[in-house]
């Protein structure tokens, strides 16, 4: 589904991205890690087609990501930006709702009864209590979850998740990662989340590009390619890696440095 070719991008003169070559197949969860201002972010917006490569091709189903029409794309791409929603006056329902827009005519139809569709996604993401609250009146947290609701009703193939647990504690990222998870293997669909957190990469990403100066520095199924070398190389500091107890899959333990 997605292929990069030597892909490169800059930002003014700068080389974020150079000699990107890989290829994602459908049906997966894939993670994108690394440090801070790698092109982690940047790498999803060239598969969004938002921006263009530099040099090279990243291609969607053989196409030129940046080659679709906007709203075409929006009818089996969605993304959930860095951030989440802004507080704004429209109701959780009323937000979730706009994930329909790619496929409402102009004036703002759409041939079949999505309330059904809606209701669902509310009680998936635990908003089913705040549907009726405005946006302006949720916590952070709150606003990430609507956020990825509003995805969720857009029902996409393919979800780009750009650093999707911001915000929220442990309990609500294990509900949102065991949420998007679920979501993709149940519809068969593929998901890209640029994640910070290496333990929850591990835990829930079928393979992991990992991204470092620039480069692909290591690509492939958690327990293949993660381990306390790479952190070393990729992160310049010490960890101790040990094996989930319960899935055998890394896990990362930060040394201390004394």
């Amino acid at each position: 589904m997605i292929e990069a070719k030597n892909v490169a991008y800059r930002l003014g003169q700068t080389e974020v991205l150079s000699g990107l070559s890989f290829t994602l197949a459908p049906g997966k969860l894939y993670g994108i890690i690394g440090p801070n201002g790698v092109g982690k972010s940047s790498l999803l917006r060239l598969i969004s087609g938002v921006e263009k490569p530099a040099a090279g091709q990243l291609l969607l189903e053989g196409k030129q990501a940046a080659a679709y029409p906007r709203k075409e794309l929006a009818r089996w791409l969605s993304v959930l930006q860095q951030g989440g929603l802004p507080p704004v006056g429209f109701t959780v329902r009323e937000t979730v709702a706009m994930g329909r827009f790619p496929f409402q005519n102009w004036l703002g139809d759409e041939e079949a009864d999505t309330e059904a569709l809606i209701d669902s996604v509310l009680e998936a993401m635990g908003l089913s209590a705040l549907q009726h609250r405005t946006m302006d009146n949720l916590s952070g947290g709150e606003r990430q979850r609507v956020a990825l609701a509003q995805v969720m009703a857009q029902q996409p193939r393919l979800v780009l998740l750009d650093e999707p647990t911001t915000y929220l504690d442990i309990g609500f990222q294990v509900l949102l990662m065991d949420t998007v998870s679920g979501w993709q293997r149940k519809r068969g669909l593929t998901a890209i989340a640029v994640l910070h957190d290496l333990n929850l990469a591990s835990l829930y990403c079928d393979e992991i590009l990992v991204l470092h100066e620039g480069q692909l520095a290591a690509f492939g199924p958690p327990a293949d390619i993660l381990d306390a070398a790479l952190v070393r190389r990729v992160y310049g500091t010490e960890a101790a890696a040990v094996a989930h107890p319960a899935n055998g899959r890394p896990q990362f333990l930060l040394m201390n440095g004394k």
